[in-house]
């Protein structure tokens, strides 16, 4: 009941959410043997006139239309993040969102669940979130991270009229975050003398296999593609040898299923950004292209460029491929989106403008270009660019 375990103050604030929602006249009794009426209308069905012989009696009955009934004083966290995560899962697209709030959930906040909503005001929240982030030594991207899932959970408990205000509006975090090792361009890119080494170690991994993993990522090394785009690509994107048309993307898709999440790899017809973009082929892509090209003695034009045994390359493959040839290598072992920032990095040491790696790159604003560019120069190479420029 509306009236049940709420102070004044929450039961004015939820009278007003019921009032927002609600748009029948409320009529109030003519006679001492009337009663308060008002009308509702389920959804898919007629109205319906309900009454009461009190005001807050008949506020109650509002309330349970409109919030399902829902106890307050049973409700706990672990209630409210089922709840959340089935209504979030009907108004977004991205499965891997799912599931990644159930992984954060079950790591950090396990021991939440039996708490009960009520309980959690300004200062109690504050105090747990401080506390968790301590606890787990949270720097603060990871904080950004798993805020995402209170706020969620806190925000939805307000519109469903659990609770009549939301604190996670108002905490202070106090805690010190964990500090991470600034990036740099040795962490963040191959520097010249790594990228000539992959270089030579895909050309003879692919003379001596054939396997056409180190034909795509060589190719990379020169475009910079999103690996899912590099995956993706098929021989009618080369546009006369001279162009490439980036329309294409693989995706990972995660399917809840009684068994658990079940992954999928699908290519879909639009890029991450859902724009496509035309980049020009410097030779030495043209170059890798026509050997591909050369010594496959089947083209299917609307085939994908990079198979193996008749099948697509995946971007789990092409991203084994790297790590593989960094451990041989002996140098640190990158992700493919190393190569990515590279590519940008490189560019920009050569004198390319900004928008112009932006639009290379496939990137929305410039501000997200600017994160991907880094010294992709070794020490000695700096050093005399210096010594030139002064």
């Amino acid at each position: 009941m509306m009236s049940d375990g709420k102070t004044s103050i929450q039961r004015m604030n939820i009278e007003k959410r019921i009032l927002d929602l609600h748009h029948y006249t409320i009529t109030p009794p003519k006679n001492e043997k009337d009663r308060w009426q008002t009308y509702v209308k389920p959804e898919g069905g007629k109205r319906k006139v309900i009454r009461d012989a009190s005001y807050d009696g008949l506020m109650d009955k509002l309330f349970n239309f409109y919030f399902n009934g829902v106890s307050y004083d049973s409700l706990t966290l672990g209630h409210i993040f089922a709840e959340w995560i089935e209504y979030k899962a009907t108004i977004t697209d991205s499965p891997n969102t799912i599931r990644r709030h159930e992984q954060h959930w079950n790591k950090y906040f396990k021991e939440w669940s039996s708490k009960k909503l009520k309980t959690f005001d300004k200062l109690e929240l504050q105090k747990q979130c401080n506390l968790l982030i301590k606890k787990n030594s949270m720097s603060s991207k990871e904080w950004q991270n798993v805020k995402t899932i209170l706020s969620g959970i806190f925000a939805f408990s307000y519109d469903k009229g659990y609770i009549s205000t939301n604190p996670m509006k108002e905490i202070k975090i106090t805690t010190k975050f964990r500090q991470i090792v600034k990036k740099t361009g040795k962490t963040e890119t191959f520097q010249t003398d790594d990228f000539n080494s992959l270089l030579c170690y895909f050309e003879s991994s692919y003379i001596s296999s054939k396997d056409l993993v180190w034909m795509s990522l060589m190719l990379d090394m020169y475009l910079g593609l999103r690996v899912g785009e590099l995956s993706a690509l098929r021989w009618c994107d080369v546009i006369d040898m001279k162009y490439l048309h980036i329309k294409c993307e693989e995706i990972k898709k995660s399917q809840k299923t009684p068994d658990g999440w079940q992954h999928i790899c699908a290519v879909v017809n639009h890029t991450k950004t859902h724009t496509d973009r035309i980049i020009p082929l410097v030779p030495a892509a043209i170059s890798i292209l026509k050997r591909v090209r050369t010594n496959n003695s089947v083209i299917n034009f609307s085939g994908f460029i990079f198979t193996r045994d008749g099948e697509r390359l995946t971007s789990r493959q092409i991203t084994y491929a790297l790590e593989k040839a960094c451990k041989d290598l002996g140098i640190s072992v990158k992700r493919t989106h190393k190569i990515r920032k590279t590519v940008a990095s490189r560019l920009n040491a050569g004198g390319v403008p900004l928008d112009a790696i932006r639009e290379f790159l496939g990137h929305s604003n410039a501000e997200t270009t600017l994160g991907y560019i880094y010294n992709p120069l070794t020490e000695e190479e700096t050093y005399n660019i210096v010594a030139q420029a002064l």
